[in-house]
């Protein structure tokens, strides 16, 4: 085999093999930032899910805490 038929088959397979192997590099790493944005996103869906919670959470026992003292009020004026 002469050089320039080595050369030919280098160029012709070797360009496509190398292309293919950078293209793969690029979108791993274009994949790994999809992940950590994702991850990024749940963790502040996560939080803002708790703050929420939190805050229902609360009005919920004021309420609780509200409602029977109104009602023990109404009920102190309606047998007075």
């Amino acid at each position: 085999m002469d050089v320039k038929t080595l050369s030919e088959v280098i160029a012709n397979q070797g360009f496509p093999i190398a292309l293919s192997i950078l293209l793969i590099f690029r979108i791993d790493k274009f994949m790994q930032e999809i992940v950590v944005a994702q991850k990024d996103g749940y963790r502040q869906i996560l939080e803002n899910t708790k703050e929420t919670h939190n805050t229902i959470t609360n009005l919920n026992q004021q309420n609780r805490e509200y409602y029977p003292l109104r009602f023990g009020e109404a009920k102190k004026e309606l047998s007075g």
